[in-house]
């Protein structure tokens, strides 16, 4: 059984381009799934596995407490993979037909005050190789809403200094977006006097670790959380904070949605609207407290 669970993770990154984190997301979710079935059913092959066995399955996760999100993936997961063994005539039947993934209920997402935003990003100080290179990062990705994978993934070829723009990704699905004059000069302070520090070797990425080598998201991860710890704001920053924060403040202070959606590279613009409707909740709020007939 592990076998073909290798076979499909090997078909899913090459052939359908997965990335990284669904990968070794789906891995683990059929791993699980696969030790469940030989431990509890005796089942040691895919073709004896069952509808009424999936279910079983997902009542233990749910009977485990685990997320509503972490059960949804499973079924997406459970979909492909049995697609992917009757394409292969290891299974006959589709037994997740009647799979249903439970409702997820959305989050807000967390957005940071201008004030405290401000604040964050003031706190990487000095001139240091290590300071310089931070502080670039941080606007960078405040001034563009940037996912972090996005911003460890820039090489210098994406970036337009004299224009002031980045762009992301390529072909038809590339997005090219601009950035103010602060990151501008936090990004030519950076290019001119710290990376060529921090660099060990040649390396076409924009951005290098204290090592020299290609930042990571668990290394951009601890910086936002030591500054964030540093300047004592209180809400539980993590790199996606300042991508929410982004598109917030541009609805707050007037951007239209259809401008936010492509800068952030939201193919519905349903997921943008999100921030409209917190603009919305807000005013609300604010008209509530403020009136005297509310």
């Amino acid at each position: 059984m592990l076998d073909q669970i290798e076979a499909f993770i090997v078909y899913m990154r090459d052939i359908k381009k997965m990335s990284l984190n669904t990968e070794l997301s789906y891995k683990r979710d059929l791993t699980k799934l696969m030790n469940y079935l030989k431990n509890e059913k005796g089942i040691q092959s895919w073709d004896k596995v069952t509808d009424k066995d999936l279910e079983d399955y997902i009542g233990y996760l749910t009977d485990g407490n685990f997320a509503a999100a972490s059960v949804s993936r499973f079924v997406a997961c459970a979909k492909s993979f049995w697609r992917y063994l009757i394409n292969n005539k290891i299974c006959s039947d589709d037994i997740t037909l009647k799979l249903k993934a439970p409702k997820v209920e959305k989050k807000a997402p967390e957005i940071l005050s201008e004030k405290d935003v401000d604040l964050l990003l003031s706190q990487p100080k000095g001139d240091s190789p290590k300071a310089i290179r931070d502080r670039a990062m941080l606007e960078l990705m405040y001034a563009t809403g940037i996912r972090v994978s996005e911003l460890i993934n820039l090489k210098n070829e994406d970036v337009e200094l004299g224009l002031g723009v980045i762009t992301i990704g390529s072909g038809k699905k590339s997005r090219t977006i601009p950035f103010n004059s602060k990151a501008k000069k936090a990004l030519m302070d950076y290019v001119a006097n710290s990376r060529k520090v921090l660099l060990t070797g040649e390396s076409d990425y924009l951005f290098v670790n204290c090592n020299g080598g290609l930042m990571t998201r668990q290394g951009f991860w601890k910086i936002i959380k030591a500054y964030s710890d540093k300047a004592g704001i209180a809400a539980d920053i993590t790199p996606h904070t300042l991508r929410h924060s982004f598109a917030a403040h541009l609805v707050d202070n007037g951007a239209d949605l259809r401008s936010v959606q492509e800068m952030l590279g939201h193919s519905d613009i349903s997921t943008t609207q999100v921030y409209v409707n917190m603009k919305n909740k807000h005013l609300r709020d604010v008209y509530d407290k403020a009136h005297p007939r509310s």
